[in-house]
């Protein structure tokens, strides 16, 4: 549960920089990012790639780029 933890963490903190807003995220917020992502991912695209903690990398990171933009989207600041 721990090394999920962590790598549902690393895949928020990537697709936080790809959608350039993992500076206004926390930690608790990644890793959120990441497990949401890769559920999303893996359920929209399937399990192709390489594998890390039960997570396929590539469909994972791809659901929380997706999971970050629309959250971002939705919460986003009004300037």
């Amino acid at each position: 549960m721990l090394w999920s933890i962590i790598v549902g963490g690393v895949i928020g903190l990537i697709a936080g920089s790809i959608t350039k807003k993992g500076g206004s995220m926390g930690v608790i917020a990644n890793i959120v990012a990441g497990l949401v992502g890769s559920s999303v991912g893996q359920s929209l695209l399937g399990t192709w790639g390489p594998s890390l903690a039960g997570m396929a990398l590539f469909p994972s990171i791809i659901g929380a780029v997706i999971v970050v933009a629309v959250v971002s989207f939705f919460l986003g600041k009004k300037a």
